[in-house]
Parts: C-alpha cells; sequence; structure tokens
C-alpha cells in the first residue's frame, strides 16, 4: 500500500510537475531575452514589435504600425522574430519578368497536347456509340 502511494507521488512529479517547471522555464528565459525591436505576439493574438520594456513594473510598450500599446509581460505568448541586430536579413531574388513568363508559355504548351488528346479520344469514343 505504501509503495503504490510512492509510486503515484513519483509519477506526479514525473509526469505533471517536472515537464510544467521545464515549460516555465523555458518561458522566463524568452521573456528575459526579449529586447527593443523583436516581432513578438500577444495572447490575445496582436502583432507588435517592442518599442520599449519597464522591469521595474512588469510592462511592455509595443508599436502596432504606429499605435502605441502598453501590456503587462505576462501577456507576450512568443517572440516571432529577433531584432535586425541579431539576425542578417537574407535577400530574395526574384526571376526576372520574361523568364517568369516563358516558364509559364511551356507549361501551356505541354498541358496542351494531353487536352488534345482526351478530346480526340472522346470524339472517337461517341463516334463508335453513334454506329
Amino acid at each position: 500500500m505504501l509503495l503504490m502511494i510512492v509510486v503515484l507521488f513519483a509519477f506526479m512529479y514525473f509526469g505533471m510537475m517536472r515537464p510544467q517547471k521545464k515549460q516555465q522555464q523555458k518561458r522566463q528565459e524568452m521573456l528575459s531575452a526579449m529586447k527593443k525591436g523583436d516581432k513578438i505576439v500577444t495572447i490575445g493574438g496582436l502583432h507588435a514589435v517592442i518599442d520599449s520594456i519597464d522591469e521595474a513594473k512588469q510592462t511592455v510598450d509595443l508599436d502596432c504600425d504606429g499605435v502605441y500599446l502598453t501590456f503587462n509581460l505576462s501577456a507576450i505568448r512568443a517572440v516571432n522574430e529577433p531584432s535586425q541586430a541579431a539576425a542578417p536579413a537574407t535577400k530574395v531574388v526574384a526571376k526576372p519578368k520574361a523568364e517568369a513568363q516563358a516558364d509559364t508559355k511551356t507549361e501551356d504548351q505541354a498541358a496542351e497536347p494531353e487536352a488534345a488528346d482526351s478530346d480526340a479520344k472522346a470524339d472517337t469514343d461517341s463516334d463508335t456509340d453513334a454506329k
């Protein structure tokens, strides 16, 4: 009987309490690593950029397209992207317009023979049905 109680408490600790503590620690690390310029999401789904953080009051000022809002730090759900200083931007290279049009024509021309073959087959089938 005593052994079952010990096993139950061990299961509760390793199955419930320990993962919750790890999750809380990970969230605390995320909140303490935030800095001005980071893109975040609040628990309400608001996407914004951090303007300032007040550790004493546990608040954060967010810039939402020119509208500045103040939230509790506990209202931050996730940090989407670190500020530009931390991560260099990648360059996106677009295809020239002529190449994009050439690719489209090639795909359309490749699809046409298949459509023509299926039309010819349908005509042949209908001719045999009519006889």
